[in-house]
């Protein structure tokens, strides 16, 4: 186990130049002046929430390897505590992170693929016609059972992901989907309970081959229309988010083409732990 003084050092090194609440605030006061210093944060409250999880998590991570892993050696684990005390030290480590984890998540989707039984996935599931023609039309059903499964989630209150209201919520019985004046955000349970961070990336690269390889469907069928694009998840903790320039024109081709025949393909893959995505597009 990581000692106390380790847990102690690794806290220093990686928040010391993050705000800290001066000593004898009440209750009340001290909030007051977190609020502050979450407004006042270089990109705001959000940008404030996102680096104290990432710092939160690289703490986790480095106590872990301190315990079981490389920085057991005293020499090790002086050079990390080093490291991490700067922005750009930080940066290094989290990408050491991601690719150690793209790499043993390759290598076990190889040895998977590997097996005989291996398959293309099928649609995860079926959109309802109805409920479509009711996302077309512009009717919300408003929150229901899984948009108050996602909202009581504790990394969601932390992250504060709705402490602005959407403009309006559909739900399926595969999800549901969130209104902005920008577009929409499309959230899925498999993927949430499976853990959200990890399918930001996945999905954009099935968004990727779901837009240029379609084969079920007549040729351009699926072709993207103009003033439609995907971003990544991240900046609202979904799978997805579509941004429209004009969302009342291409909110027929959302509900007729992506909801109803691509994400069902598209979220298959992304939950399948087997499926490997090309690395370069």
């Amino acid at each position: 186990m990581a000692s106390d003084l380790d847990t102690v050092r690794v806290l220093r090194v990686l928040f010391h130049d993050m705000p800290h609440a001066p000593r004898g605030l009440t209750p009340e006061e001290n909030l007051a002046w977190t609020r502050r210093s979450m407004a006042e944060f270089e990109g705001g409250d959000m940008a404030y929430t996102l680096e104290h999880v990432t710092r939160n998590a690289m703490l986790d991570l480095i106590l872990r390897l301190r315990e079981d892993g490389y920085l057991q050696e005293d020499a090790a684990f002086e050079k990390m505590l080093e490291q991490v005390a700067t922005d750009a030290g930080r940066q290094t480590f989290r990408d050491w992170c991601i690719k150690a984890q793209k790499s043993a998540d390759a290598t076990a989707r190889l040895l998977n693929r590997a097996r005989p039984s291996w398959t293309e996935p099928g649609p995860l599931f079926v959109a309802d016609a109805q409920q479509i023609a009711r996302f077309v039309a512009g009717q919300p059903s408003g929150p229901g059972p899984l948009f108050d499964e996602f909202s009581a989630r504790d990394d969601v209150h932390e992250i504060g992901v709705f402490d602005e209201p959407p403009q309006a919520v559909h739900e399926f019985p595969w999800g549901f989907v969130t209104e902005t004046p920008d577009g929409w955000a499309i959230y899925l349970p498999g993927v949430w309970r499976a853990g959200s961070v990890g399918s930001f990336e996945r999905f954009l690269s099935a968004w990727q081959l779901e837009t240029q390889t379609r084969s079920d469907m007549p040729a351009a069928a699926s072709s993207v229309p103009p003033g439609l694009s995907a971003e990544p998840g991240i900046a609202r903790f979904c799978c997805l988010i579509l941004q429209a320039n004009d969302p009342a024109a291409l909110r027929l081709w959302v509900g007729e083409v992506f909801l109803a025949h691509m994400l069902p393909a598209m979220a298959a893959r992304v939950l399948d732990p087997n499926y490997d995505f090309p690395c370069a597009w």
